[in-house]
This record gives C-alpha cells, sequence and structure tokens, in this order.
C-alpha cells in the first residue's frame, strides 16, 4: 500500500523536492529552434545574433543520418558558407565531448560528422566571418531530468549495470504436478483375511514401519500389521473395519518430498524438447517458483498426440500438490552476449526503444539498438556504453517525468 501511494504521490514530490527537469522551453531541442523565447531563422533553427552577425544552427536528419548545418546571416541577409568558418563542441551529460568542424556545400555549413543520439547536450560555438571571432554557449537537452535521491528510492526505483547475459532460446509449456512413480505404493495384505483396525486418514504422514492396518488372517486366525514400507503421506485410503483383505489394495502411500512434472508439447515445440534441458517451474498464481531439468521425453503420446516431457522436482516442504495446474518455461539454447540491460527496463521514447541512463541524481534517455531478447534480457549493440547505470525497474516513472515536463523534441 505504501509503494502504491508513492507512486501516486511522485508528480508532486519531485515538484516538492525541487525537481530541476532541464525539459523546460527554454532549452529544448536547439537543432529545430523548439525552444520558447529562442529566435528561430528561415530554417527553423536556433538563431544566434552577436551585433549584426547571426548564425542559424540546424540538425538535418531527412532521409540522411542527423547532422549539423549552419546558415550565416549579415543584417538578416544571408551569406555565402565560404564567408564563414565554424567549429561547434558538444558536450554530453557523462562528461563526453565532441567536436565539429565544417566546410561550405551550397548555400551552408555541413558538418564533418554526424549528431547521435540522443539530442541532448551543451553546445558552445564558434564562427570567424569577415575577420571578427563569434561564440555562443547554449543548452539543448531533451529526455532527460533530475530526481531526488529519495523521491526515486522511495518510488522503487532500481538503478542497475548493463553486462554480460545468457540470451535464452525458449519454449513456454502447461503441465500438471504428478506424483513421482518411484515414490509411490498401492499397499495390500500379505495373506487374506479382515481387516481389524485402521489406524490412518488420508493426508496423514506416516513414518516407515507404521501400521497402516492390522488383518486378522483366515488361516492362522491370528492378527498381523500391514506396515508402511518408506516415509510418506496417506495418498487413498479403500478400505475399513470389517471389510474383506485379498487382493485389493488397503491403503496409497506416496513420499512427496519428489514429485514429478508432467509438461505436454505438440508440434515443433515438441521436436525441440530433450533430456537434460532446464525448466523454471511457475504455479498458476505464481506465488511458487522453482528450477530443474527434463529428465525424460515418455515414450507413449498424450492427449491430443502431444508429447510428454517429464520433470523430476524437489518438493521438501510439500508445496508442490499432485495435480496442480503449472506453467513452465524450457530453456531449449542458450548464448552468451557482451553486453545486456533487463527488458523490464525497457521504454518507447519516440520511435525508438530505450532504457534512462542514471549520472548523478540526473536520468537521460539512451536510443538502444537491440539484438537478440527473451523476455527476461535484451543484448544492446548499441547506444549504451558499458559501465553505464541504467533503470531496471520502475523506469515507466522516469519516462512520465519526462513527458510530463516537454523534455523532448519533434523530429
Amino acid at each position: 500500500m505504501k509503494r502504491y501511494r508513492m507512486l501516486l504521490l511522485l508528480p508532486f514530490l519531485l515538484c516538492a523536492c525541487g525537481r530541476e527537469s532541464s525539459g523546460d522551453a527554454g532549452t529544448q531541442a536547439a537543432e529545430h529552434g523548439q525552444a520558447g523565447g529562442d529566435e528561430r531563422g528561415p530554417h527553423r533553427g536556433r538563431l544566434l545574433r552577436d551585433g549584426d552577425f547571426a548564425l542559424e544552427v540546424t540538425v538535418h536528419e531527412t532521409h540522411t543520418p542527423p547532422h549539423f548545418r549552419l546558415y550565416a546571416y549579415r543584417g538578416d541577409k544571408p551569406l555565402p558558407a565560404e564567408a564563414v568558418k565554424a567549429t561547434l563542441e558538444l558536450t554530453r551529460l557523462d562528461g563526453e565531448v565532441t567536436h565539429f568542424t565544417f566546410k561550405p556545400e551550397k548555400d551552408y555549413l555541413v558538418a564533418n560528422a554526424e549528431v547521435v543520439e540522443p539530442h541532448s547536450f551543451d553546445v558552445r560555438v564558434s564562427a570567424e566571418s569577415a575577420g571578427k571571432s563569434h561564440t555562443w554557449s547554449y543548452a539543448a537537452y531533451e529526455g532527460r531530468t533530475t530526481i531526488d535521491p529519495q523521491v526515486a528510492k522511495e518510488a522503487g526505483v532500481i538503478v542497475e549495470q548493463p553486462g554480460p547475459a545468457l540470451i535464452r532460446d525458449s519454449v513456454q509449456l502447461m503441465g500438471t504436478i504428478a506424483v513421482d512413480g518411484n515414490r509411490f505404493a498401492a499397499i495390500k495384505a500379505r495373506f487374506p483375511g479382515i481387516v481389524r483396525s485402521v489406524p490412518v486418514q488420508v493426508g496423514q504422514p506416516v513414518a516407515k514401519g507404521a501400521t497402516l492396518a492390522t488383518i486378522e488372517g483366515n488361516e492362522s486366525m491370528r492378527t498381523y500389521a500391514v506396515t508402511a514400507p518408506f516415509d510418506g503421506v496417506v495418498t487413498a485410503r479403500h478400505t475399513n473395519v470389517g471389510d474383506f483383505a485379498g487382493d485389493n489394495s488397503l491403503v496409497e502411500l506416496a513420499n512427496l518430498g519428489e514429485v514429478w512434472v508432467d509438461l505436454r508439447a505438440i508440434g515443433t515445440d515438441a521436436e525441440r524438447l530433450a533430456a537434460g534441458q532446464a525448466v523454471k517451474v511457475r504455479s498458476a498464481t505464481r506465488d511458487l517458483e522453482a528450477e530443474a531439468r527434463i529428465s525424460a521425453l515418455l515414450p507413449l503420446a498424450g492427449a491430443g498426440q502431444s508429447v510428454v516431457a517429464r520433470v523430476s522436482l524437489p518438493n521438501p516442504q510439500g508445496k508442490w500438490r499432485p495435480g496442480m495446474a503449472v506453467s513452465a518455461e524450457v530453456t531449449l539454447a542458450s548464448a552468451p552476449v557482451p553486453l545486456a540491460v533487463k527488458e523490464s527496463g525497457l521504454q518507447r521514447f519516440r520511435d525508438f526503444t530505450v532504457v534512462f541512463a542514471q549520472v548523478g541524481n540526473t536520468y537521460e534517455v539512451r536510443m538502444l539498438e537491440l539484438g537478440r531478447r527473451d523476455g527476461e534480457y535484451a543484448e544492446v549493440l548499441g547506444g549504451l556504453k558499458p559501465g553505464t547505470a541504467y533503470v531496471a525497474e520502475q523506469s515507466y516513472l522516469i519516462r512520465a517525468d519526462i513527458e510530463k515536463s516537454g523534455a523532448s523534441h519533434d523530429h
């Protein structure tokens, strides 16, 4: 309940704690001219002025990787690109600095390299024209917000390091808990006679050697005890005092310290199963979870032509009860990857799948190039540096705060 209240109050707590969102209108998307109060140029970029000289900074990304283009003006009239020399420096949240040089192309200056995502940085622009130097600095942030550490902790935000992981190829199956046939006995009388006592009830645990019934033999007229051959639980009682004990089963006994999980598979799923494959078994309510391996594939097909994969599951506390329906994830194969993040940390931002990197108390979007995924981990091929902490749990709260503050730009 405390966690639920905290999630509801998070937007208010952020404001109350002085959350310093970097997405206010005055610092947004310089390259797109989005900043409220910042002058736009004819190409909808940020227009930087110094006296009668002006430089328009844009990012061009139509049918091309994003790159800076600069347009120069004097007295609000366009200058030839050859009349200006310019450099641009970007400083990112983690301290990485990128330098760009420019060359004339048509009526603009074009940068020598691509502007990688996210387009979130502190910018320093220098230009020379007509023997004069001009310098400007400004912030252009997107997908960035700052949250007080205590607020993040109370909201359940968990930060982890990306790293190596095993990406699994798996299949989901349904099954049933069953009594281990090697730990079961249908107990009968050794000699025919009359049942004189049955001191056990269904569900009763008994020790090896305990009396399950007493029989008065027909020929000897003497009473003998029918005893438990091993420690177990009485799962069925088929007799009462006065019954005749012949070839019929009197009591059924099972040791439930280990049970079977019979998983059913059909089609291509069945063809890919093999003994020894790892299995994660979950109860229908998902309150119970255990890991084991397929011990055997049964030789006979089951109902609906299904193949039954049998798993032997330790059950020391007796929580896995025969007859329970379960689901299971069978790992068919796995492959190591050098860098991965938890899928629980993934979010959508603009047209990208992202995580939110943490630097100090600030969180910022990281656009990912992903490879293989297995529902738990996703391989990272690009967009996140090794060693960069990212939000692995409750990342949607970070996204919500960024969206609320408007800390994004339009492409």
